[in-house]
């Protein structure tokens, strides 16, 4: 599956554990408000990443209702970490559920919410199209494109659609890309953004609940697996930290790391 994207960026996670999804979505919350405002007061605007599936619904509400007078909306610029192949009034569109857990419920500009248009077929097109979208490289000689990308995982360790053995693992030169055949359900085609595009962040979050997780988070985590990561997750970088929300049945395998929210 290829070497894992390491250069200067950040191989050591930082992993905190809580009582409960609900938990670490709050906390995740007041992280990614506190990046926001700094983010905005050293450069007047912030990108972030947003991820789809259940798992962060939770994240979003609490951002939309607890965050909403406090959060940067007005210089916030949203991009998404990947998207299926449907309608964006599909239950199955990724777009569809951010914009009804947090994007209709905020004042952010939707000239600044770069949805992938998975609408749009082949797959290909849809990813050059989001590749496009997301403009020229950022200026300054290794500055990132994102302030922060939001990801989640699946049981299998996938984030984004970036699936195990799936040819866009593989994928250098080009910032997003379709993907035929998903590992996952709902079984549509998929564009998601590439590892180095993930990797040009200043700081990456995952959100991570429940026992089906348990058995990819403790391979993922595990000290081998960051010097030669197989899972998708596992090789996903930042120009900064890598930060790991996880509930207690996620991380039931980390029998070494304490809880450290109710």
């Amino acid at each position: 599956m290829g070497a894992p994207v390491v250069g200067r960026l950040r191989l050591t996670p930082d992993i905190r554990r809580f009582g409960s999804l609900e938990a670490a979505s709050r906390a995740l919350a007041r992280h990614v408000s506190a990046r926001a405002r700094e983010a905005v007061a050293a450069r007047g605007s912030f990108r972030i990443v947003l991820s789809g599936g259940r798992t962060p619904l939770g994240l979003y509400r609490i951002l939309a209702r607890r965050h909403g007078a406090s959060f940067p909306w007005a210089q916030t610029f949203v991009y998404f970490a990947d998207e299926r192949c449907v309608s964006p009034r599909s239950p199955d569109s990724n777009y569809g559920a951010l914009r009804r857990a947090l994007l209709d419920h905020v004042p952010v500009a939707r000239k600044r919410v770069l949805r992938i248009r998975g609408e749009l077929r082949p797959p290909s097109r849809a990813a050059d199209a989001y590749d496009r979208d997301l403009g020229p490289p950022p200026r300054g000689r290794g500055a990132p494109r994102f302030d922060l990308v939001l990801l989640g995982i699946g049981p299998d360790g996938h984030t984004a659609s970036l699936f195990p053995g799936d040819p866009a693992l593989s994928a250098r030169d080009r910032r997003a890309v379709g993907v035929p055949r998903a590992g996952a359900a709902p079984f549509v085609p998929r564009v998601t953004l590439t590892l180095p595009t993930l990797a040009s962040s200043a700081e990456v979050c995952f959100l991570v609940a429940g026992a089906d997780k348990a058995a990819a988070i403790a391979r993922i985590l595990a000290p081998l697996a960051r010097s030669r990561p197989t899972l998708p997750a596992a090789r996903v970088r930042s120009r900064g930290p890598v930060r790991w929300f996880l509930d207690g049945s996620a991380a039931a395998g980390l029998q070494d790391r304490p809880t450290v929210g109710p």
